[in-house]
């Protein structure tokens, strides 16, 4: 007697007895293996080099890398106060990742152990894939290329690599629909289901939009003897998921609003309704206009195979939730007055890779004429063998197209390092700024920052500056009672609409400044008292070197050619590097190498000077003399190599006004 043995795509195998269930399960999926595991070998290898390099760091992903390193290093749910922006799930799975792997420990930057946790999620959303893509009934090969396009679209990987919690949430999602689709043990699938979905939505609530195709496509596939039963204990246990959200504001005592308290049903209030629109796609300069524009210019081959390949999919029975559901979240976008994050495409990439591949296997199916595709009289037959035709030419062509946008958008992700201005601002801080120093900055290096010795309190992120009670307490003068601000793109175009970053920005001059366009990022004194106060300063300053450096540049004992004699005339070089060489001149004559800025500096006083004694001895007394100087005066550090010395002062000058409160 035979039993029926299925395989991914739940249909009986044939001739497969009870004695040998376990080898024929073996077999069946060593095939599947034999088609999934190179292309995600080659999906996760893809994302993973280069991760920390492209795309630069930006304040989203340092905020959820924040608070999952709050978790595990701070025992806090966030690094700042929790106000139920978001379900804090999706972060805790990623604090759970780091911790058992020891990936923040293993990274100098805080964010490229967050990715590496983005890689995990991503190869486990990949396998999830390929087994929902062979439970709609597509071949292996079909769901090997559904794989491929997931992990190599340049859309999907500059997403994928960002530290979003919506990458969190895609494998529970996809684990849910796989889930509603098993025809064995029903009940038990439809419960695990529901949980699954219900760790997505309190990973990134935006997954909620999912609930009506799930519950369709699981109406679709329960027993109708059952069905009643099976999709309420499936409801029940999803809204005891929801609930224990709930029940954890409960527990705070921030369910409702409150004089000075978060509370739940003022974050939801925010996300669903005062939350500033982000306008319409088709308007120019827009938020939803700028996200789309980066979306098209990723990928812009798959977003239109994508969609048509959606529009198709409803025609398809098998795949038609699918299709609805990314059709609806297409239409979505485009609701007037509406929010539209920029990781929302990432809740559509994998159902768009999907419907991709299985309509351009049905297609080719119906040019063949295979036995599914066996029309009853000839005229549909010719007609499906037309359509299969066109759609199959199209999407050959557009294999085309992308072949070498993605090969040169791919050479980018595994070669260019974006990120490097970001490493370069924060190498600065840590080598030049006093760690007692107060500093606004980009999330994306709160972490390292306060890892490096700052002041959990005095690394403060911008957005938290006028929106968090606890910060305002700390700075009662608001911007004046920072002494730095690190400006980055996020910070520029994010951060404008805070008044305190404004003026921050606007009264503040640039120190340290490291790469150009989008990636620059600026390290930038504070000026408490205004810029106008700044500017006149900075003009005594100016007058000041100016004569110190030119009664410098006259002394015989100072070995120097002209070029170097100029920019001591032109009042290039710190005040307090031209009164300490003032005072080694005294004693003997010194050569000065022509000044060149420090790495970021460009345009800014040069405050390192080599110098050239006749011996190493002299050298030696030079250092003394040097080390001798009024604190005022007083260089940095002095490093000798015989009778070269390289000597560097502070960035914070204390011959000039003072920063700070008023």
């Amino acid at each position: 007697m035979t039993a029926s043995v299925t395989d991914t795509t739940g249909i009986p195998i044939r001739g497969a007895r009870n004695s040998s269930g376990l080898g024929t399960w073996l077999r069946v999926h060593a095939r599947s293996a034999a088609w999934l595991l190179p292309v995600l070998a080659i999906a996760a290898v893809v994302q993973a080099w280069n991760m920390g390099g492209t795309p630069q760091r930006i304040d989203d992903e340092g905020t959820y890398t924040a608070q999952a390193w709050a978790i595990t290093h701070l025992g806090e749910i966030t690094h700042y106060t929790y106000w139920y922006d978001h379900p804090p799930l999706g972060w805790i799975q990623i604090a759970g990742y780091t911790q058992l792997t020891g990936a923040f420990a293993r990274y100098p930057f805080a964010v490229e152990a967050a990715r590496e946790a983005m890689v995990f999620f991503a190869a486990v959303s990949a396998v999830l894939l390929f087994v929902l893509a062979r439970r709609l009934g597509a071949a292996r090969p079909t769901a090997a290329v559904a794989v491929l396009v997931f992990g190599l679209s340049p859309l999907a990987l500059q997403y994928h690599r960002t530290v979003y919690i919506d990458n969190v949430a895609t494998p529970w999602l996809l684990a849910a629909f796989v889930l509603v689709l098993s025809r064995r043990q029903q009940l038990a699938g439809f419960i695990g289901a529901a949980a699954c979905f219900g760790i997505a939505v309190l990973s990134k609530e935006t997954f909620l939009l999912a609930l009506p195709f799930l519950v369709w496509t699981a109406a679709r596939r329960a027993d109708p003897s059952t069905r009643r039963y099976t999709l309420s204990v499936a409801g029940a246990v999803l809204a005891v998921i929801g609930g224990a959200y709930v029940l954890l504001a409960g527990v705070k005592g921030e369910l409702l609003p409150g004089a000075g308290r978060v509370s739940l049903l003022e974050g939801i209030t925010y996300q669903l309704g005062t939350r500033a629109a982000s306008g319409s796609v088709f308007t120019g300069g827009s938020l939803a206009n700028e996200a789309a524009a980066q979306w098209w210019a990723l990928d812009p081959v798959f977003i239109v195979l994508g969609s048509a390949a959606a529009a198709v999919g409803l025609f398809l029975r098998r795949v038609r939730p699918i299709a609805a559901l990314l059709v609806f979240l297409l239409v979505f976008m485009f609701r007037p007055n509406g929010y539209l994050p920029v990781p929302y495409v990432i809740m559509l990439v994998p159902f768009g890779a999907l419907l991709v591949a299985y309509v351009a296997e049905r297609a080719v199916l119906a040019v063949t004429g295979a036995t599914a595709f066996r029309a009853r009289n000839r005229v549909r037959g010719a007609g499906r063998r037309t359509l299969g035709g066109v759609w199959a030419l199209g999407t050959a062509a557009a294999v085309v197209v992308a072949v070498p946008l993605w090969g040169t958008q791919l050479r980018g992700f595994l070669v260019a390092d974006l990120d490097r201005p970001m490493a370069q601002a924060q190498d600065w801080i840590g080598d030049n700024v006093d760690k007692s120093s107060r500093l606004l900055v980009d999330d994306a290096m709160w972490v390292d920052l306060v890892d490096d010795g700052f002041a959990r309190n005095n690394v403060v992120w911008y957005y938290k500056l006028d929106t968090d009670g606890a910060v305002e307490r700390q700075s009662p003068n608001g911007w004046k009672d920072s002494d730095y601000v690190v400006t980055t793109d996020s910070m520029r175009t994010g951060g404008t609409s805070s008044s305190d970053v404004r003026q921050a920005i606007a009264n503040s001059t640039t120190v340290a400044s490291f790469g150009t366009g989008n990636q620059q990022v600026d390290v930038r004194l504070i000026n408490a008292q205004g810029r106008a106060a700044a500017e006149r300063e900075a003009t005594r300053a100016s007058d000041l070197r100016k004569t110190l450096g030119t009664e410098l540049a006259e002394n015989p004992a100072l070995l120097a050619d002209a070029g170097t004699a100029s920019q001591f005339r032109a009042g290039q070089v710190d005040p307090r590097a031209v009164v300490s060489l003032g005072q080694v001149l005294a004693d003997r004559p010194v050569g000065v190498d022509r000044f060149t800025p420090l790495p970021g500096e460009d345009g800014q006083t040069f405050r390192q000077v080599v110098l050239h004694a006749s011996s190493a001895r002299a050298a030696a007394a030079t250092a003394q003399t040097l080390d001798a100087m009024a604190a005022t005066y007083r260089p940095e550090s002095v490093e000798r190599d015989g009778d070269t010395l390289t000597v560097r002062w502070s960035v914070a000058d204390p011959t000039t006004a003072q920063v700070g409160a008023p």
